[in-house]
């Protein structure tokens, strides 16, 4: 499956996912909203997603940047999955961030896997934006 762009329309396209069985978005909808506020599309997956349809999703709606939200403790095995469908369908170009319920001590192993930064909890919202607005996806 191969990639294709959709037109550019000024904004960042940030897909936010739930992966696994994890239910809290309370964090993810506020973060969605922030988003929206910073003039940015949200593409907002919902709950319960597996990595094939988080990276599907991500292809298909041409996203500059993706944000998890994990808090189930599944962190290290969703984004090395994800990871594996990136380069089996040559979309590693689009930077993956995590956040949520994540030991500091993972971050290093995230990082490995080519996640770009990850969000520990009650990191600021600002930080988090700021971030997004300077490292997601050029066109």
């Amino acid at each position: 499956m191969g990639r294709k762009a959709l037109p550019y329309k000024g904004k960042i396209r940030v897909l936010v996912a739930k992966p696994g069985l994890d239910s809290h978005d309370r964090g993810v909808k506020i973060l969605a909203k922030a988003l929206k506020d910073e003039g940015m599309e949200v593409i907002y997956t919902g709950l319960y997603q597996t990595p094939e349809a988080i990276v599907n999703t991500a292809i298909e709606e041409d996203a500059d940047i993706i944000c998890l939200s994990i808090h189930s403790g599944i962190h290290l095995a969703v984004v090395k999955r994800m990871m594996e469908l990136f380069r089996d369908n040559r979309a590693e170009d689009i930077p993956v961030i995590c956040g949520g319920v994540i030991p500091d001590k993972d971050f290093p192993a995230l990082k490995k896997l080519n996640v770009k930064e990850v969000f520990a909890p009650r990191a600021p919202l600002a930080l988090c934006l700021d971030y997004i607005k300077k490292n997601a996806r050029q066109r």
